[in-house]
């Protein structure tokens, strides 16, 4: 099963448009997951409706609209896996122990809010992702996304993909 990760797309505010290469995963991914921040209803619609599965939350800059169509929190088990997806997760300092305890029965988290790529592994085996921004790098060198497998209990070929 193939997946498809972004966050905080901030759309139309930091670009007018998903990039074109992110854009040409969407018909190759079974799963997009996009963990919050979209701002406008005009991507959430879009994703809807070209994924084949979509599993995304609201995040602090979503206004009523979205709020009203995601949840704050979003679960699923795929391949064998259980996953989640927030927006925000807190500060860097302490985040494993702190979404370990939080989430203590999933084994993949998604979140986003930092614009910052992350993929670590908390004490007991919590595994925390984040994709980045494709349209809004703020003080990272570049925008990001990720793709993954995930099959048999196992997340693999996980991939950070970097824009310009």
């Amino acid at each position: 099963m193939r997946l498809l990760l972004m966050s905080d797309t901030h759309l139309p505010k930091r670009a007018k448009r998903l990039p074109d290469r992110l854009l040409a995963e969407l018909p190759h991914a079974d799963v997009v997951f996009h963990a919050g921040d979209w701002v406008d209803t005009a991507t959430l619609d879009l994703l809807e409706t070209g994924s084949r599965r979509l599993i995304g939350v609201y995040g602090n800059n979503d206004g009523d609209d979205l709020r009203a169509r995601l949840p704050e929190v979003a679960y699923a088990e795929l391949g064998g896996l259980r996953f989640g997806v927030v927006h925000e997760t807190g500060p860097a300092r302490g985040r494993e122990a702190r979404c370990a305890e939080r989430f203590p029965d999933l084994d993949v988290l998604v979140f986003g809010h930092s614009h910052i790529p992350w993929d670590t592994t908390a004490p007991g085996g919590l595994r925390l992702l984040n994709p980045g921004s494709p349209t809004d790098r703020r003080r990272q060198p570049h925008a990001t996304y990720m793709t993954a497998t995930v099959a048999d209990g196992a997340l693999t070929d996980l991939t950070t993909h970097t824009l310009p």
